[in-house]
């Protein structure tokens, strides 16, 4: 890219047409309960409360790391036994289990009631029993609720939820009141500050989805327009639409050319000259390929099997191809969204494998016949494939990891060429 071809686009075109091999079957995904151990983190006055069974509180426990003693803002209020033997109110016991973390917890300003597979499978009502806890405590706390569940999801959708829940009471902009862009996606804040330094190098307004503090939820309208940072955010980007707001196609923001392509989206529609464009992005496209490039050796011609996890499978392989040479097999996702994924779906190589949904044990024979060089997948299937010395990569951690932008995108690339060092480092 040059200064005369950063802000061109031509429409993405065979990404919307390329063949999709869909499957349904068996599947092997994470809980959206997950979605907790990032967000909580980046919504600072928030607290999540699951609603579910020991196991719940065990996976959040686990997953997050925290130590039996320290206060984080999430918790498990367990269902027991005679709850599900029906002995039990269960709204009520969920109203004393909520004033007593509210009285402990003072600074907590926004409560999620967070729905579970044993909350779902008693057809708990959360929702309701949001409603009539906000109305209780409005003056104090905002109360909301929104599945984390993981029958027939994935556990990037946990976050998605979250997200749709706060759309219905985000501010109402007018349609004559200036329209800051909206960058939808929790990010980790050193990724997020970053961003805001570009843009506002840019001259271009934004705000970010979710906020850092509850009570600064950015204003909605007619004239909002909105760029994803994650492809899994498909409700909440529903629920802006309805809104009234626009979303903004762009590749996704990792590695170099990806961070370029999105920044350069909202560069269009804001009217910032190539000039400009090129001026505020030179140094960190600059860096960032500098760092991409030290990985590059280790990881190019190296080829990259994607089982379905975490929907950042697409952006993903097309990163690696096309910035370090490493050959995609199959580049498999839980969900496909033809149109939020177009610009990425057009840069993958043409003669890749995509497939969405999963039949888990078809999957398993694809791999095992083409012996990748690296298998990307979940917790469930990496320890069963290294058993059969397949080198793997968790797909979670890819989502725990700061790994969006310029200033990341080396980081990104060293999280896969680092189980390749692993593997040779072993076979020594």
């Amino acid at each position: 890219m040059n200064a005369v071809t950063l802000l061109d686009r031509t429409p993405p075109a065979a990404g919307c047409d390329r063949p999709v091999l869909k499957e349904r079957g068996q599947r092997e995904v994470f809980c959206g309960l997950t979605g907790i151990v990032w967000l909580h983190r980046k919504i600072q006055d928030a607290f999540f409360l699951v609603v579910g069974s020991r196991t719940c509180a065990h996976l959040i426990q686990s997953a997050a790391g925290v130590m039996i003693f320290a206060e984080p803002r999430f918790a498990t209020a367990i269902i027991e036994e005679r709850d599900l033997a029906g002995r039990a109110d269960l709204h009520e016991e969920l109203d004393t289990v909520v004033g007593r973390l509210l009285a402990r917890r003072p600074d907590i300003k926004l409560l999620f009631l967070v729905g579970s597979c044993p909350s779902e499978v008693i057809k708990l009502d959360l929702n309701r029993a949001a409603s009539r806890l906000d109305e209780r405590l409005k003056d104090r706390v905002r109360v909301l609720a929104y599945s984390g569940s993981g029958i027939e999801t994935t556990f990037t959708q946990g976050e998605d939820a979250c997200l749709a829940a706060l759309v219905p009471g985000m501010p109402t902009l007018s349609e004559t009141a200036p329209a800051p862009l909206m960058v939808v996606g929790t990010l980790a804040d050193v990724v997020e500050d970053r961003f805001k330094a570009l843009f506002d190098g840019l001259g271009i307004p934004v705000v970010f989805l979710p906020p850092r503090r509850s009570r600064d939820l950015p204003a909605v309208g007619p004239n909002t327009r909105f760029l994803l940072a994650q492809p899994f955010l498909t409700d909440t980007a529903r629920a802006l639409e309805e809104r009234g707001a626009t979303h903004v196609a762009a590749a996704f923001p990792f590695g170099e050319e990806g961070t370029t392509a999105w920044l350069a989206a909202a560069a269009r529609l804001y009217g910032v000259s190539e000039e400009r464009f090129a001026e505020v992005t030179a140094p960190s496209r600059d860096r960032a390929k500098r760092a991409v490039a030290r990985h590059r050796p280790a990881l190019e011609g190296k080829s990259i099997f994607f089982f379905p996890d975490s929907q950042l499978e697409i952006p993903l392989a097309r990163f690696l191809a096309r910035e370090l040479g490493m050959i995609p097999v199959e580049v498999g996702t839980p969900y496909l969204h033809r149109r939020h994924l177009a610009d990425d779906l057009e840069l993958l190589p043409h003669d890749v494998l995509v497939s969405e949904g999963q039949d888990v044990d078809k999957q398993l024979d694809r791999c095992r016949a083409a012996r990748p060089d690296l298998v990307v997948c979940g917790l469930g299937l990496a320890n069963p494939l290294e058993a059969e010395g397949i080198t793997t990569k968790w797909s979670i951690e890819l989502v725990f990891s700061p790994v969006h932008g310029y200033e990341h995108a080396g980081d990104l690339a060293e999280l896969f060429a680092r189980p390749l060092g692993r593997r040779d480092r072993l076979r020594v």
